[in-house]
């Protein structure tokens, strides 16, 4: 196997593909990434059996079609450190890769490409095209909220359901739940699986917030998704994404409307004195203003007055502050809409202009 590539070239589906190699060396071929020339093309491969990700890009001038694995880093910081313009050739001499780039020569180790692990072939039982922003809209409005390392493995990772003309995104790490809706313009079958963690990270960095349309098939175990640019695949988490409908509160007779701006910088300034480990602050609400108050072991005290659009009971509640900034950050017009109930109640957050995304934060005991 050989072929001529330039530097440029060869990075770009390299450094796509390196994020879905395994790091940790479980098996030693997790650690390479699969090449392969065939039908004038070069296919990058990466996985760590949960996810798998394939790039390619069109060969010119001579190559022989051939396929092996090399190491996925050990490459990857090769091409990149080689000056820009420079014109590789790559070779397989035995059980050695040779890469010639300029004056320098390098060797690296391989490993039969036959003992590379590929997902299995399967047929998408959904498939519906988005755009790339359409599409990032709804997994960075929600994957905030997933857990990390729960037993309750199904936390861990963002549900993803299709119910006739509606997109959905759900994640909850059992404190807090972030939804996002998206109207399609034509019929779905319904259907709702878990994306884990990873997919969804990799998903995440993968896309930009341009118009380039992708196609996803959701199949019986995978998810798969099609761009120009690569094609990935995430194994989906066997299990029961919880009812998130039962938790969504219904009854919130007090509305605030705030600037978003405004909430986010005076909760960003008191967290600076909110208790390290439970990051609690308390709310105190009265007409026409909102009360923030923080405090730590060491006796320090943050308050902070927010002019809001509030006319009703006097409430006291308490909040992670953490997850009050999470949810700022994420929402998207100048003004929020919190719906509260009592002081034990959950809070829903959304925005005051657009229902698309909510949210849902328990309150704490301070």
């Amino acid at each position: 196997m050989k072929f001529t590539i330039s530097r440029e070239k060869f990075l770009q589906p390299l450094q796509l593909v390196s994020g879905a190699v395994e790091r940790r060396h479980t098996l030693p071929i997790l650690s390479n990434v699969l090449i392969k020339v065939s039908e004038d093309a070069l296919w990058l491969t990466g996985t760590d059996l949960e996810v798998e990700l394939i790039s390619s890009i069109k060969l010119e001038g001579d190559f022989t079609e051939g396929e092996i694995t090399v190491p996925a880093k050990k490459l990857f910081d090769i091409i990149r450190g080689l000056a820009e313009g420079t014109q590789i050739d790559f070779s397989v001499d035995g059980s050695k890769a040779l890469i010639r780039a300029g004056r320098g020569r390098y060797t690296l180790s391989t490993l039969s490409a036959s003992d590379y692990p590929n997902l299995e072939d399967w047929e998408g039982e959904v498939e519906f095209e988005l755009s790339c922003s359409d599409l990032k809209r709804l997994i960075d409005s929600t994957s905030f909220s997933m857990a990390q390392q729960d037993v309750r493995y199904y936390l861990n990772g963002m549900s993803l359901e299709t119910e006739e003309n509606v997109i959905r995104t759900v994640a909850t790490d059992g404190h807090r739940l972030a939804l996002c809706r998206l109207t399609y313009e034509t019929q779905l079958p319904a259907r709702q699986v878990i994306i884990p963690r990873k997919g969804v990270m990799e998903i995440s960095r993968l896309i930009g917030e341009d118009d380039k349309s992708i196609k996803i098939q959701i199949g019986a175990n995978h998810l798969r998704m099609f761009s120009t640019d690569f094609i990935f695949t995430s194994k989906l988490v066997d299990g029961r994404f919880p009812d998130y409908r039962r938790v969504l509160p219904k009854d919130g007779d007090k509305v605030v409307q705030a600037s978003k701006a405004v909430l986010k910088d005076a909760f960003s300034r008191a967290a600076i004195l909110s208790n390290e480990k439970f990051r609690g602050v308390r709310l105190n609400l009265a007409s026409g203003e909102l009360k923030i108050t923080a405090n730590n072991p060491e006796q320090e005290e943050a308050e902070e007055m927010v002019d809001v659009d509030y006319q009703g009971d006097e409430l006291e509640i308490g909040f992670n502050v953490a997850y009050l900034i999470d949810v700022m950050n994420a929402l998207v017009s100048d003004k929020i809409k919190i719906n509260l109930s009592d002081s034990n109640a959950s809070a829903l957050i959304e925005d005051a202009e657009d229902d698309a995304a909510l949210y849902v934060i328990m309150p704490m005991r301070l």
